[in-house]
């Protein structure tokens, strides 16, 4: 026999065996590619000085508390606001020099990617809310590029926000009761889905974070939201 008529003998096989492995890599591909879940954070789960004592027992069912607060138009915002949207929340105030500015640069640069999806909204709190006036809210929304419609600065009682970071968003390592002489200062970017569940923590100043952060946008959107 010819080494000629051996191979023609195999043709068949190594067109099989070739279009076989090509399926095989297409599997193993798309199974390393698949988006998966990302995770709930609940208190349990959570660095525990990041979370109010009170509640780090917590291991499930940790959703953002209602509340009541006024956005930068004189309008109220509450969890309804919010109700079915994907949002990012963080915590500012307009005269912070150091970490705000960027955060706040970042906050816009979400609500410049993700404009025409009105699956998502933002929501930056103040944390100085007696001087963060409505009227001083919308000058700094006005030169920080904020769409009134995408994304909301609220103000209002300051022992509602404070709580709100730190029992619901579990966004402040400090703890304080929300007095006059308490001040909570934060990098933290929360991501919460549309049953008011955290679903990321981020770090406000870091490029890299944000970018980690409208990816797992993108796979939060792709299960539904939730």
């Amino acid at each position: 026999m010819s080494l000629i008529t051996f191979f023609k003998g195999y043709k068949k096989f190594g067109i099989f065996f070739s279009i076989l492995c090509l399926v095989i890599i297409g599997v193993i591909y798309n199974t390393l590619n698949q988006k998966k879940p990302l995770p709930i954070w609940n208190p349990e789960r959570v660095n525990d000085e990041m979370v109010d004592e009170s509640i780090r027992h917590v291991s499930k069912y940790h959703t953002i508390a209602d509340f009541s607060l006024t956005n930068q138009n004189g309008e109220t915002i509450t969890q309804d606001t919010y109700k079915d949207k994907i949002y990012v929340a963080d915590f500012f105030f307009t005269t912070c020099q150091t970490i705000c500015p960027i955060m706040t640069d970042h906050m816009y640069q979400i609500q410049q990617e993700l404009i025409s999806d009105d699956e998502v909204m933002l929501l930056s709190h103040s944390v100085t809310p007696v001087r963060d006036s409505v009227p001083v809210l919308k000058t700094y929304a006005k030169e920080k590029g904020v769409i009134d419609a995408k994304w909301n600065l609220v103000t209002g009682d300051k022992k509602q926000i404070y709580e709100l970071a730190r029992k619901s968003y579990l966004a402040v390592k400090t703890q304080g009761n929300g007095d006059r002489f308490d001040m909570i200062h934060t990098e933290n970017f929360l991501l919460i889905d549309k049953k008011r569940q955290i679903r990321g923590f981020y770090d406000g100043t870091q490029s890299e974070d944000i970018e980690r952060l409208l990816e797992d946008i993108e796979t939060l959107k792709h299960f539904g939201g939730s």
